[in-house]
């Protein structure tokens, strides 16, 4: 008998008999990427509630559809697919190591449902709404989506009726927050590397990287030149780590690398951006009278927000919502944000970089001609990483020779290869006009800012004069 394979990863025949077994009683739903995927009752039972449905109504990648028409898939699929990849993975370790390791039925059950309600919790238009939007109306707020998951898991349970244990809940949650600042200590963890399958605090490698990276490269249009199956495959666990082997450093490092060409290309392109920030100010205007940031404190209300919430203020009456109204037609109508500039902050100066805010340009402003006002304009900072801000997410991650081998060890880049980068970061500074005859005036400001912060023009070229002379 040959091994089972499909699209994602390829197992041996007694991994199959013992998979297959527990699938016999599963529905089972075709997904894009991974091909049959089996859900099994329990995680059926979260599944149909209205409180997982909402993940339907969440763009994977927020407004980017506006710019890569394709990119309307949900975090509904995305979750299904972590799940899969969750339920994998364990699966995997447990056929190669499970006497060692001492995985059981409980440890399955519990990495699974972790990677089908990691995202529960998450906000409208991807990161835009607790980055962006909660910290102008809730003066710097700090509230994250991971915990409102594990707010949401509590209380589909208890709407529900449903029946599972609370040990078993209780390490789900555990493993939700696993790379969040909220994260339980790792030293009173037992099976430490269950915790770094769904959402890896340790070195970044998780099956939630591995289904977005995939999902939203093919909705967008995109090669992927990362191959997730590699790493699952020969996934190994030294130590209560799970490490990988030598050979495949450079698969890892596209994992990382590819994750930075996404957020460069698709989640900070400059036109999303500008939709972004124009969705922002809409529900900041909107939020007195709606009340939207009033329900991110308790989940029976979190639940009925989703990215409708801008169809609701495009198709209401009120005359309370008569400017963020506006500023939804502007973005239906195609009158966005101009566009005026970027620069890259030099290297050098990283380090002590601090964001850069509409106030900041004004102030740079030479006097004469038109003055310009703070709300005239906008100001995105963008930070492209391979997720360990200016460091090497690869030294964080443990390695082997050979499978007859127990050692790990790290490995430095200048061992394997010289063409791979020295520096790990990118910070973007970006400046919209929000009325397009004020795009030569901020411009020049901009630039002004430039040679005041940096001695430079630190951006690559001026402003072309056709959009300064668009009205």
């Amino acid at each position: 008998m040959g091994a089972y394979c499909n699209d994602d990863l390829c197992l041996s025949p007694s991994y199959n008999f013992a998979y297959w077994q527990g699938l016999r009683f599963s529905k089972h739903i075709h997904d894009n990427v991974h091909g049959n995927i089996y859900l099994e009752p329990l995680f059926l039972k979260f599944i149909d509630t209205e409180e997982f449905q909402r993940l339907r109504d969440l763009k994977q990648l927020g407004l980017a559809d506006m710019v890569f028409p394709g990119a309307v898939h949900t975090r509904f699929e995305h979750s299904l697919g972590v799940y899969w990849l969750a339920g994998q993975a364990v699966h995997k370790l447990r056929t190669d190591q499970g006497s060692e390791l001492g995985i059981d039925p409980f440890d399955i059950r519990t990495v699974k449902l972790a990677g089908l309600l990691h995202d529960v919790g998450h906000g409208p238009f991807s990161h835009l709404f607790e980055r962006e939007f909660l910290p102008r109306v809730l003066n710097g707020s700090k509230w994250c989506h991971e915990q409102m998951s594990v707010k949401m898991v509590d209380h589909i349970v208890d709407e529900h009726n449903i029946d599972i244990d609370s040990e078993t809940i209780k390490k789900v949650k555990e493993m939700i927050l696993a790379s969040s600042e909220f994260a339980v200590a790792k030293g009173i963890r037992e099976k430490q590397f269950l915790y770094d399958i769904v959402a890896n605090g340790r070195n970044g490698i998780d099956v939630d990287k591995f289904d977005y990276i995939v999902r939203d490269c093919r909705a967008c249009g995109l090669g992927c030149n990362f191959q997730f199956q590699r790493l699952m495959e020969s996934m190994r666990v030294l130590g209560d780590e799970i490490c990988y082997r030598a050979k495949d450093y450079l698969t890892i490092h596209k994992l990382f690398a590819t994750r930075a060409d996404l957020y460069r290309t698709v989640y900070t392109h400059a036109k999303t951006k500008a939709i972004e920030l124009m969705i922002v100010d809409a529900l900041v205007k909107a939020n007195d009278y709606l009340e939207i940031s009033s329900h991110i404190h308790e989940p029976s209300e979190y639940w009925k927000l989703d990215d409708t919430i801008i169809k609701t203020i495009e198709t209401a009456p009120d005359q309370e919502l008569r400017e963020s109204r506006d500023l939804i037609r502007r973005i239906r109508r195609r009158d966005l944000y101009q566009f005026c500039n970027e620069y890259a902050v030099p290297r050098d100066k990283l380090e002590t970089f601090k964001e850069v805010t509409a106030q900041d340009i004004i102030c740079s402003q030479k006097t004469g001609g038109v003055m310009l006002r703070e709300e005239d304009v906008a100001v995105s900072n963008v930070k492209i990483d391979l997720t360990r801000g200016r460091h090497n997410p690869l030294e964080s991650i443990k390695f082997f020779k050979d499978y007859e081998s127990e050692e790990k060890f790290s490995i430095s880049d200048d061992r394997i290869s010289h063409l791979l980068p020295t520096f790990y970061q990118d910070m973007i500074v970006r400046v919209y006009s929000k009325k397009p005859e004020l795009v030569g005036a901020i411009s020049e400001a901009f630039e002004n800012f430039q040679l005041k912060t940096y001695g430079i023009k630190a951006q690559v070229h001026a402003t072309p004069e056709k959009k300064k002379r668009r009205l």
